[in-house]
């Protein structure tokens, strides 16, 4: 199976000083591969959670003087957007590639899904089975966060965090540079297939 089409330097663009310039990076080496995977892999998430999925590359903000730290491409429900319900992402830093699941601060029914993952915990830790997830809610960038136990505990809280005035969810899988340069799309779509029960949980109807 082939790669994901991603070459060393890619990553190597998040070490470009200043907004434009890195931006102007972002444009031309990385982009146009999240448009093409995200066109290829929406079909796919939405054969797997028998949902549409339309992708969303992202639109990193010119207000700012700082320069992003990763990209991505994120699925969601709506055409629209995606920040408004939880959604996946596939995203690129100068660590590698990562895939994750993401309640953004801004989606609604964050109290809601708050209490269905704290009523279904202990199912998520059963589905998960041990396997042991990344939290990037609080990633500094630095260094690849620490996986942990994808347990009760967890699940637990996370329901907390979503509590929170402006909490939200952002778990997931990564790939350092030297395996994301070797990943291919089934691996990846195994992983979305690991969290999908998570998704399942955030968005079931009430």
């Amino acid at each position: 199976m082939p790669s994901l089409g991603f070459i060393f330097a890619d990553f190597r663009v998040f070490d470009v000083d200043g907004f434009s310039r890195r931006m102007e990076q972002i444009h031309r080496h990385i982009r146009p591969k999240l448009i093409r995977l995200g066109g290829q892999l929406a079909p796919e998430l939405a054969g797997m959670m028998r949902a549409e999925f339309f992708p969303h590359v992202a639109r990193h903000a010119r207000r700012t003087v700082n320069p992003p730290p990763e990209t991505w491409v994120a699925f969601g429900t709506s055409p629209r957007g995606y920040k408004r319900n939880a959604h996946f992402a596939l995203c690129v830093s100068r660590f590698g590639i990562h895939a994750r699941v993401i309640v953004a601060h801004e989606a609604e029914r964050r109290a809601e899904m708050a209490a269905k993952l704290r009523d279904h915990a202990g199912h998520l830790a059963k589905s998960f089975d041990r396997t042991r997830i990344e939290r990037y809610d609080a990633w500094d960038f630095k260094r690849m966060p620490a996986r942990a136990p994808a347990d009760r505990a967890l699940f637990e809280t996370l329901s907390e965090e979503l509590k929170k005035k402006a909490g939200g969810i952002n778990v997931g899988f990564g790939w350092p540079v030297r395996e994301a340069l070797a990943l291919e799309r089934a691996e990846l779509l195994d992983a979305y297939r690991e969290l999908a029960p998570l998704y399942r949980v955030l968005c079931a109807e009430s």
